[in-house]
């Protein structure tokens, strides 16, 4: 009971509670921004300790993401349910098959896949096969989507050092150029593709981290 509903409620008051003191700053790059008024399939792909940096956007985005069903997955997707956002359960170790088909399903209903591309367990900064699949099945481009702030707890134990932007922090999310379009022929398990997509996302939080550095 503690874990279902309690510790969930309390993590989202304190959740919601820290957000509001950030001072949050979202820049669109022009193709991202092209991209979602042409309502073209995309796909939001972050690394996963950036999560809590950008949970609250969820709904805004009309994002749809793939959660752990492990406890702390349980955990996770209930405030992200309470967020706003969909969630479908799985990961790439336990229950790959019905999250990917409800990522599928809801991406046809015209929501945003958003993927954390070094998840469930890691190593950390390195691209699973996952996003590059949902892009060949759907046709949708990959997108960068990457989150810095001055200040953050780090979880240091944590195999993806998730951090947590501080009260009154300054946070700057940044949604990139589309990376590329896995095509029908490719093999989403090429290392050629995985290691665009890590340029890719270098790129992006080289750029987020100048707009923070920015007066």
């Amino acid at each position: 009971m503690l874990h279902r509903w309690i510790l969930p409620l309390l993590l989202y008051v304190i959740y919601n509670l820290l957000r509001l003191t950030w001072r949050i700053r979202v820049v669109e790059s022009e193709k991202f921004s092209q991209a979602r008024k042409e309502k073209r399939r995309m796909i939001y792909a972050h690394w996963h300790g950036s999560i809590p940096g950008v949970l609250y956007l969820l709904k805004p985005y009309n994002v749809v993401t793939m959660i752990s069903g492990s406890k702390d997955g349980t955990l996770v997707d209930t405030i992200a349910r309470w967020l706003g956002g969909k969630t479908v359960r799985g990961s790439s170790t336990r229950g790959g098959a019905t999250a990917l088909k409800g990522i599928l399903r809801l991406a046809n209903e015209g929501y945003n896949p958003g993927i954390a591309i070094d998840g469930p367990k890691g190593p950390r900064g390195k691209v699973k096969p996952g996003v590059l699949e949902i892009s060949r099945v759907l046709g949708a481009e990959i997108h960068p989507l990457t989150v810095t702030c001055n200040r953050a707890w780090v979880f240091e134990k944590a195999w993806d050092k998730t951090f947590l932007p501080k009260p009154f922090a300054k946070v700057v999310v940044y949604w990139g150029d589309p990376a590329f379009t896995v095509g029908r022929n490719d093999d989403p398990r090429d290392p050629k593709l995985a290691d665009r997509l890590e340029v890719a996302m270098a790129n992006a939080e080289q750029h987020v981290r100048n707009l923070i550095a920015a007066p």
